[in-house]
């Protein structure tokens, strides 16, 4: 074979026009696809990463919020103890209060027999301290005002044929007014008759009248009545009596007419001491 047939020959080992066409479209769509095939893969694999994002933030969340309910659940524990703590707490100072009431209930109870016996005492030493008629009256008169509020009163000595109050001592009424009272009439005359302390326990003490007294008080020896004391109305703030006005009204009915008549007696008797032998005649 001669050159020139072999360069003849050449040109034609090229591909032809439309392979060659088809073979660059192969090229082009080859490249193509796998751009967008690259470029999908990029994509997912963006998505990837956002979804991971996602899973992370929402493991992130699911670790919080876990902590947090395990946190909760731990406050709930510990606020279940604290109300546990509180309710017995409450229930011991509720205890304690009524230990206290109870004490304290019994501390005034206390006390008020303490300030009556007080009373009592006072009112038997002032009684009796004088010989005197005249000072027995004032020490009644100043018992009445003090310890029992008595602002409007009378003390009474039955007359010789009973028929009759006689007014010895007054304070805070006009004398003309209550200077002798019946024996048988109204509550004075029945507290008299019958030897029966009187006080009046449903109205106001302190608006009481003669015809309507706040309390009459026997005078008694031996449970026979010889007088009373008539209590005409109180002090205005004295408006009612109570359990220990009712002791001191008792033992003023009991002491009061054994100071009088006592008084009256030593008097009578120039004052003077009986001798030894008249205490030893009692014996007989």
């Amino acid at each position: 074979m001669s050159d020139n047939e072999g360069r003849s020959k050449a040109p034609s080992e090229q591909p032809p026009e439309d392979l060659k066409r088809e073979r660059d479209l192969f090229i082009q769509q080859f490249f193509r696809k796998g751009a967008q095939l690259t470029e999908e893969v990029l994509k997912e694999n963006e998505r990837l990463r956002d979804r991971l994002s996602e899973l992370e933030n929402e493991n992130g969340k699911l670790r919080a919020h876990l902590a947090s309910d395990t946190a909760m659940r731990d406050l709930v524990r510990k606020i279940e103890a604290l109300e546990g703590e509180k309710n017995a707490l409450l229930q011991r100072s509720v205890a304690m209060e009524a230990v206290s009431d109870r004490y304290t209930s019994r501390h005034q109870e206390v006390e008020s027999e303490l300030a009556s016996l007080a009373n009592l005492y006072v009112a038997t030493s002032q009684l009796h301290s004088s010989t005197n008629v005249r000072h027995v009256l004032r020490n009644i008169k100043e018992l009445l005002a003090q310890l029992l509020g008595a602002a409007r009163f009378g003390v009474y000595i039955a007359s010789d044929d009973k028929k009759e109050l006689v007014a010895v001592a007054t304070e805070g009424q006009s004398f003309a007014d209550i200077a002798t009272l019946p024996v048988d009439d109204g509550p004075i005359g029945r507290a008299f008759s019958t030897g029966k302390l009187y006080y009046d326990a449903e109205n106001d003490v302190s608006k009481g009248t003669v015809e309507r007294p706040a309390a009459v008080v026997p005078l008694l020896i031996d449970g026979q009545p010889i007088g009373v004391i008539a209590i005409f109305g109180t002090l205005s703030q004295k408006t009612a009596f109570d359990d220990q006005d009712g002791e001191l009204f008792r033992l003023l009915g009991a002491q009061a007419a054994l100071a009088l008549v006592s008084a009256r007696l030593f008097t009578d008797a120039g004052r003077k001491v009986p001798g030894v032998q008249a205490f030893l005649d009692l014996e007989d």
